[in-house]
């Protein structure tokens, strides 16, 4: 650089560092980012893992939910096999006590069970249960009238 006679000599800028600093700061910068590097890179490895987790997860899941839809068309299957039985089981009881005498027939309903004799007394003719009724004791033909029209109620489809 030509110094003018006059004008001081230029100088080096002042924002320069020297070269040991910047290599030093090259240093760090590269060490922080290598570091945050292995951090995104450790995040990721263990993303995949979690994925990979999930995937077994809803795969297993996948696979309950398939057995538990077998095993409940398999119990419906059974339940309403079970439901034929009972309904034929109360058919046969019904035709047994329509063919009855009403007298022999209000003697065993004056006996039984609510829980027989109604579901026996809904399925039967009208024209077959009413003498049968008739021909039982007053308290207990009242008492099976009123469970049997509640059991109707509930029984009727809504409007």
């Amino acid at each position: 650089v030509s110094a003018t006679p006059g004008a001081p000599a230029a100088e080096a800028p002042a924002t320069e560092a020297p070269p040991d600093e910047i290599q030093a700061a090259e240093r760090a910068l590269l060490e922080s980012l290598r570091e945050r590097r292995l951090a995104i890179e450790a995040r990721e490895a263990e993303a995949a893992q979690r994925e990979m987790l999930l995937a077994a997860a809803e795969r297993r899941l996948a696979q309950r939910i398939e057995q538990l839809g077998t095993l409940q068309q398999r119990l419906e299957s059974e339940t309403a096999a079970q439901d034929e039985r009972t309904e034929q089981r109360l058919r046969q009881l019904v035709r047994l006590y329509e063919a009855m005498r009403p007298r022999d027939a209000s003697a065993i309903f004056n006996d039984l069970d609510m829980e027989v004799l109604l579901p026996v007394l809904a399925r039967m003719r009208e024209a077959r249960a009413a003498p049968i009724l008739a021909a039982m004791q007053p308290d207990r033909a009242r008492q099976a009238t009123t469970e049997l029209a509640r059991l109707r109620a509930r029984l009727a489809p809504s409007p």
